[in-house]
């Protein structure tokens, strides 16, 4: 069964934006929609998991949850998602916390 997806890739190679657009729709620079199948979506995962480098991506894609969609993450963010009780809802780092990680 097929379903609609979202990613967002950003710095990522062309190649990859290449990849990407075989089968999604970029409707705007570094926003990728589409519907395709469940194994479609996991080896578009993969390949974007293993060509991030430097890069950031976000996907999110329906599922069987109380907010109907699971989000999946590559590269290293500032806002990262966690689970409450549940619920899937957004941390922000602050920058003097990266700072204080570094050292």
């Amino acid at each position: 069964m097929s379903s609609m997806i979202v990613i967002s890739a950003t710095a990522v190679p062309d190649h990859l934006r290449g990849a990407l657009t075989r089968w999604l729709l970029e409707v705007t620079p570094e926003l990728y929609v589409g519907t395709v199948s469940a194994k479609v979506r996991d080896e578009l995962w993969s390949a974007v998991t293993a060509c991030a480098n430097d890069g950031i991506a976000v996907l999110a894609h329906p599922a069987d949850n109380e907010q109907g969609f699971q989000l999946r993450t590559a590269g290293t963010r500032r806002r990262e998602p966690m689970d409450f009780d549940g619920l899937t809802l957004i941390a922000f780092q602050r920058e003097s916390q990266e700072m204080a990680n570094l050292l």
